[in-house]
């Protein structure tokens, strides 16, 4: 008879308990049920906040829907424990059912911690916690514009993020006197209190609350200074609090200020009864992380099944963490506070925003702890020294004032038991053992392998360092294969159609590769080939992606988005008036991008045509939004119109756009020009940015926005304009012949064997012998350009591609709007019916 296994609790340490129980063949041995409280399986907390942008859980469950049932493992949703019976061992759930058990691991987690001060329970006071949540605060953040988010750690920037995307003013309210305090020690917390407030949240520290304002629904908080916010939403994120209710009830021990006392084998003072994750009490600590959680659930697990064998005790975690803040990267390991006895070594750059620190040992020879704000670069690297215990060299402030990439001596032998991955509990060993195994033989496969990789991301780094040490010293020859149908790299496969001339996808695979190809190649092959010969891109239609293919960005809902060229940014009345009876005369939604454009959404496939006709005929041309390609150039007013500005930035940056609008290349590039050094057109945030000086131009490389933000470097200082345009002719044509298929400037400088002193030694001193050429194949692409909606607009036979059935001309019934702030939008998706298992 199989013992009867209940997991309370079916979150994300839980789910990993359970998991480890079917890994270790635990499911022979028990009958498992899980308990769950939501509604909905068990999903990732750890990203919660991108429930806000994909309005979708499905990106967050951490299984298939089938998988409870696949494993023999039984889940109950929606029917939360409500009383143990320790002495009859069994659980009265709240539909009234009792289940026996012969052992009970409760993983109830967390609830949110909410102060208690007069007004708190008002209409408009929220926690931070699960998707309902979000659904509570989504539905009611429609009615008001501004919005408090009370307590500056983990969770509450990252509420204070989700207020800031849904558009609304938003506030970060912190008892403290800085940001994340646990975590962070002064210097690093004004850093990054100041690139936090620099998008657009308004901190306020040292704040008491003494009561919440409003009649029946919440208007304000009150502070014991008598300061007053005037907000009309609250989301509380202060904390959190074991839900260690059940054990309270039960005769299981508690902690005098809340969690479950276990033992280093998690047992608690019951017999058969155990507690993992942020409901446990260990040693007098309580951990908020999940890293510790899995290594729990790990732990007992093994323990449960592999009777007779020695246990595994667990001994406490390592707190350390990397995450990107506000699309800040924050990250702090060991004794980051330096509360032990220590010697600090630290960076700052007001500048850039960039702070770090070390804490060494007296001796400075081992690093302690540390603190990386604004550039977390490092991380992987420091942890792996601190985890390890690894002798630092003798100079270790080069650790945090160096290139990151270079790991030099420090980091060359790790022992096998050298741990890699602190979220998952993965070592050195374990990753050369699945390598050894023959089982993954890329990066893919072995975070699929080990689950390394899976959690923070921030050892990456270091397995694809790994990894790739391990094949060349099994004698396995290194390569980035575009895919299974071509043995090419994308840099290989560039040099031979440049020099076998090669101008189809067709004679490519039939001459170099194998198979028909796929959704990787065929985009890649394309991309190479426009990047050389420069022809319309519609000649190669049929192995495009979806936006290439009909020149325009695919939206939620099946339409698709117009975004004319507006070089730099300037625009004369008549344009702008055009713009908007266009947009009027196909109903399209308007909105100003980050970019200095106007985005144009909501049209269907058979309209584009037209609209592109109308826009072509009033002397527009595709802004080339949907294509790895050139996109933008932003600008300044520079010194036509500003007080500061010394240089003209608006004429330099149409010149810089106009010349090299539509060129592809590997991923898609942006670029700004500034006036002055204050930068208000972010050029060091771009793929190639140029900022005015006394003198002339500064030109910076390898920067970039998105979900992996990155400071440009400095190229060449104090340049005439036609220097700077040489030196940005030669960066662009070496970054299209040499970078691999979709990696931005940025990834492609960090990856380049002698970073920015090897470019600088390329592009300005001609080190390889090859500037003449670049020069020449940038001309080419220039004086080629051709406006690839102009092309549709020229040729009717390329205008019947744009219809959504082949043999009907009606539109797709599918697509429906709502209006919204006096124009309309995509219906919401639906939400899918939760699965029963």
């Amino acid at each position: 008879m199989k013992r009867k296994l209940v997991i309370l609790g079916n979150g994300m340490v839980g789910h990993r308990f359970a998991e480890k129980i079917a890994e270790y063949g635990g499911t022979e041995k028990f009958e498992v049920t899980i308990l769950g409280e939501e509604p909905r399986r068990a999903y990732d907390r750890v990203h919660l906040s991108e429930y806000f942008t994909n309005r979708s859980a499905d990106s967050l469950y951490l299984s298939p829907s089938d998988w409870y049932r696949t494993n023999g493992i039984r889940l109950l949703l929606s029917e939360p424990a409500i009383s143990v019976d320790t002495v009859s061992r069994k659980i009265t759930t709240s539909a009234g059912t009792e289940l026996p058990f012969d052992e009970l691991v409760i993983a109830t987690g967390s609830s949110a911690f909410v102060p208690s001060f007069e007004g708190v329970d008002k209409q408009g006071v929220f926690v931070y916690r699960t998707i309902e949540d979000l659904e509570k605060i989504m539905s009611y953040a429609k009615q008001v514009s501004k919005v408090a988010v009370l307590g500056g750690g983990l969770l509450g920037l990252e509420a204070a993020k989700a207020v800031l995307d849904m558009g609304k003013e938003s506030h970060v309210v912190e008892f403290a006197s800085r940001l994340m305090p646990r975590q962070l020690d002064e210097a690093a917390s004004s850093v990054l209190k100041s690139k936090i407030e620099s998008l657009g949240v308004r901190i306020h520290l040292n704040k008491e609350t003494k009561q919440a304002l409003g009649e029946s629904s919440f208007q304000g908080l009150e502070f014991v200074d008598g300061s007053v916010l005037e907000v009309e939403m609250l989301i509380v994120s202060a904390g959190i609090r074991p839900r260690d209710e059940l054990a309270k009830n039960s005769g299981i021990e508690v902690g005098q200020r809340g969690g479950i006392i276990v033992d280093d084998e998690l047992r608690t003072n019951v017999y058969g009864v155990y507690a993992i994750g942020e409901v446990a009490l260990h040693k007098g600590m309580i951990y908020g992380l999940v890293a510790p959680g899995y290594e729990m659930a790990e732990t007992l697990a093994y323990n449960l099944c592999s009777p007779g064998q020695k246990t595994k005790s667990y001994a406490g975690s390592d707190l350390s963490t990397k995450l990107k803040l506000i699309g800040v990267d924050v990250a702090s390991f060991g004794d980051a506070l330096g509360q032990t006895e220590h010697l600090p070594i630290a960076y700052t750059n007001p500048r850039t925003g960039v702070y770090k620190k070390l804490v060494l040992s007296q001796d400075g020879k081992k690093l302690k702890g540390g603190i990386l704000v604004g550039d977390a670069d490092a991380y992987s690297n420091l942890l792996t020294l601190y985890l390890n215990n690894v002798e630092l060299p003798a100079e270790p402030e080069s650790l945090i004032v160096g290139t990151p990439s270079e790991e030099g001596s420090a980091f060359g032998s790790l022992p096998d038991d050298a741990k890699i991955c602190s979220c998952n509990n993965v070592s050195k060993g374990d990753l050369l053992g699945a390598i050894r195994s023959g089982a993954c033989s890329d990066l893919k496969g072995l975070k699929e392998c080990t689950k390394s990789g899976t959690g923070c991301g921030g050892c990456i780094p270091q397995m694809n360092s790994i990894l790739k040490e391990e094949l060349r010293a099994q004698g396995k020859v290194v390569t980035e294969h575009v895919c299974e149908h071509f043995k090419y790299s994308r840099q290989e496969l560039f040099q031979i159609a440049k020099v076998k001339g090669i101008r189809s996808f067709e004679e490519m695979i039939r001459t170099h590769g194998m198979g028909n190809g796929c959704e990787v190649c065929k985009p890649a092959v394309a991309s190479i080939i426009a990047s050389i010969y420069n022809e319309p891109i519609q000649k190669h239609r049929e192995i495009q992606d979806t936006n290439d293919k009909y020149l325009a960005n695919i939206q939620r809902g099946g339409t698709y988005s117009v975004v004319p060229r507006i070089p730099g940014g300037e625009i004369t009345p008549d344009k702008l008036i055009v713009i908007g009876q266009i947009a009027k005369k196909y109903d399209l939604y308007c909105k100003i991008t980050g970019g200095q454009r106007i985005d144009l959404l909501g049209a269907r496939m058979e309209q584009l045509p037209d609209i592109w006709k109308d826009l072509v005929e009033e002397g527009f041309e595709s802004g080339h939004a949907y294509g790895k390609a050139m996109r933008t150039v932003k600008s300044c007013v520079g010194s036509t119109w500003c007080r500061y500005g010394v240089q003209d930035s608006t004429a330099f940056a149409i010149r810089i756009e106009e010349r090299y609008r539509g060129i592809r290349a590997p991923h898609k590039l942006k670029s700004a020009v500034s006036g002055c050094i204050r930068e208000c057109a972010e050029a060091r945030g771009k793929d190639f940015g140029i900022i005015a000086t006394e003198k002339g131009w500064n030109l910076y490389v390898g920067g970039n926005g998105g979900v992996n933000p990155k400071h440009a470097i400095l190229l060449a200082a104090d340049l005439d304009e036609e220097t700077c345009v040489k030196y940005i002719d030669r960066f662009m044509m070496f970054y299209i012949r040499t970078a691999d298929k979709l990696v931005r400037t940025s990834a492609w400088l960090e990856q380049l064997e002698g970073g920015i002193e090897y470019l600088k030694d390329v592009i300005i001193n001609d080190r390889l012998g090859i500037n003449k050429d670049l020069e020449e194949e940038m001309n080419h692409l220039v004086g080629t350009y051709v406006c690839e909606w102009k092309d549709v607009v020229d040729d009717p036979e390329k205008q019947k591609k744009y219809k959504h059935f082949i043999n009907s001309e009606d539109a797709d019934p599918t697509v429906r709007f709502i209006e919204e702030r006096g124009q309309k939008r995509p219906v919401d998706w639906p939400k899918k019916e939760l699965v029963s298992n």
